[in-house]
């Protein structure tokens, strides 16, 4: 990569009024010493960074404000022949392509001086910088192609891989926390006082008989049945309370298992001996 290289002379190096050249040590220095030696390049700064000539041509018509479809030959290859004899001048290792579009700059300027032939009705003359217009035109498209290309999100700059852990190829789903376990219970709660009937009579309930029957409903579904299915709203709450016990006493004994899909979904349920592929949807 060759630079543009921007040459301070030491003699405008000057002070300002009433200001020291520099401090040392917190004490003004009103003028250089007379012992001190700088090297005739000491003060060469690198300004801009092109990575060919083609970037330095594409530089220098940005730079000049003009159309690249219309070159001012003569202005390009004058300043561009500035920056070469800069380099080279500062002993920097020049790189032959710049020397061939150095000559090929020169050769095009030469052409457009000489008299143009006349030119047969209907046909057109051709421009001696087509060619170079063509590869600006198609260099400038692929730096801004990888202008775009870097803004693209890439991995472990922008963003970072995360890993999931499956087990014998089947997504591993969370587990059922007590919280979700309470608010889903809550909810069944809620809908059976809003069936409330006032009854005189004390009724006796097995839990057993209801473990019973959430084995037979899960048995008839053959899969997953939702939490919410296995309650009957219109029954009364003791009875509720009595089917969620024996619920429990299920999953205690771990004859069933009970699973969501993601943290606060809805629960299913199945039993534990299901070898069944089907998995609840996403709620």
């Amino acid at each position: 990569m060759i630079g543009d290289v921007a040459i301070l002379d030491q003699g405008r190096v000057g002070q300002a009024a009433g200001a020291p050249l520099a401090r040392v040590y917190g004490a003004p220095l009103d003028q250089l010493p007379h012992d001190l030696y700088i090297p005739p390049d000491a003060m060469a700064v690198m300004l801009e960074a092109f990575e060919g000539p083609l970037d330095l041509l594409l530089y220098l018509i940005r730079r000049a404000n003009v159309n690249v479809l219309d070159i001012p030959m003569a202005l390009l290859t004058e300043q561009y022949l500035v920056y070469v004899e800069a380099m080279r001048s500062q002993n920097l290792e020049l790189a032959a392509d710049y020397l061939v579009m150095a000559a090929m700059l020169i050769e095009i300027k030469s052409r457009m001086l000489l008299p143009k032939p006349k030119v047969v009705t209907g046909d057109s003359a051709e421009d001696p910088r087509a060619e170079l217009v063509r590869r600006l035109v198609e260099y400038e498209q692929m730096k801004r192609a990888a202008q775009r290309l870097g803004e693209v999100p890439q991995a472990e700059r922008d963003f970072d891989w995360v890993e999931a852990w499956v087990e014998k190829g089947l997504l591993r789903l969370p587990e059922v926390s007590a919280e979700d376990l309470q608010n889903a219970w809550r909810g069944i709660l809620r809908q059976a006082r809003l069936h409330t009937r006032h009854l005189v009579q004390r009724e006796e309930l097995s839990v057993r008989e209801h473990m019973g029957k959430i084995l037979r409903c899960l048995r008839e579904a053959s899969g997953f049945v939702d939490f919410v299915d296995l309650f009957d709203p219109g029954q009364d709450v003791a009875v509720v309370v009595v089917h969620f016990l024996a619920l429990l006493e299920l999953a205690r004994e771990r004859l069933l298992e009970m699973t969501q899909v993601e943290a606060f979904a809805p629960i299913y349920l199945r039993l534990t001996d299901e070898r069944s592929d089907s998995r609840p949807a996403s709620g």
